[in-house]
């Protein structure tokens, strides 16, 4: 079997910066041959909740917007935020925009305080899970069928049309984050071109991708048909080798997509540190 080609990608959070550095961060990654660049989905800066945090999707459809190659999302959506319609023509409208380059990260919504403080129910984990199945089949049924119906336990679309139609074919891919084995991991199996996990060690991701490849198996898919993608903390910019050798780790655990965040403040030259001191020696 061919080993699939290693993906590069960025990640700028906006609780580490605002949406210039952002941007700097993104048209630089996007000169240099990055394969993919992320933001994140929350409404509330997790270093300090009193902190500005930009709106994700918004930010993202500016920043898709303004690049020419790479692919772009976020790391992930929450569910809990929208209702998988509203959500499907937000994420069709910025393909539109980008011309075919998004990719949509989901999960399953998890920060406690921006939902109290917003008034945005956080339901029991099992049922939010349910609730991240049930999206990903009405997103699916809206982006490809010409009235979709889904009547689900939470969530329900009745002959609903739904155009533009996004421009990637048959959809954009949906990338789901989480790690939970029992139910996390089972929706990954039925729905998902990508998992990602956020944070573990290479002996976890490669337990998890095991766990994954028997959840693919029981729903009848092919395990190759997921891609597996790991992310990387701000990095210490002295420790450039370090951080290459973990992400090399990953790779051997059967990592194909590698996200390392940009350095903070984000920045072009953070940017091209990334490519050029820990990509660089990743690829050889």
């Amino acid at each position: 079997m061919t080993a699939k080609r290693v993906r590069f990608g960025i990640k700028t959070a906006q609780m580490g910066g605002r949406y210039a550095e952002m941007r700097a961060a993104w048209l630089e990654a996007d000169r240099l041959g990055f394969d993919t660049a992320w933001a994140h989905d929350h409404l509330l800066n997790q270093n300090d909740i009193s902190a500005p945090e930009d709106e994700g999707w918004i930010a993202l459809a500016a920043l898709l917007a303004q690049t020419e190659r790479i692919r772009g999302g976020l790391m992930v959506s929450s569910n809990t935020f929208r209702h998988p319609s509203l959500l499907a023509k937000m994420a069709a409208t910025a393909d539109v925009v980008s011309g075919g380059r998004l990719e949509v990260g989901i999960g399953a919504g998890w920060f406690e305080d921006e939902h109290a403080q917003y008034g945005i129910p956080l339901p029991p984990v099992g049922e939010r899970i349910r609730r991240l199945d049930e999206a990903c089949q009405i997103m699916k049924a809206l982006w490809t069928e010409p009235r979709a119906t889904v009547v689900g336990d939470y969530y329900q679309v009745r002959e609903a049309y739904h155009e533009p139609k996004p421009v990637q074919s048959p959809h954009p891919p949906i990338v789901i984050g989480g790690s939970g084995e029992k139910l996390t991991l089972r929706v990954v199996a039925r729905h998902a071109n990508e998992w990602n996990m956020s944070k573990g060690t290479p002996e976890e991701f490669r337990h998890k991708c095991q766990v994954l490849d028997e959840h693919c198996q029981a729903v009848g898919r092919a395990p190759g048909e997921i891609e597996r993608s790991i992310q990387f903390p701000p990095p210490d910019m002295a420790d450039a080798a370090g951080l290459a050798g973990r992400a090399r780790e990953f790779v051997a655990a059967g990592a194909t997509h590698v996200i390392f965040t940009c350095p903070q403040p984000y920045s072009a030259e953070g940017a091209r540190w990334l490519w050029d001191e820990v990509v660089g020696q990743v690829q050889t």
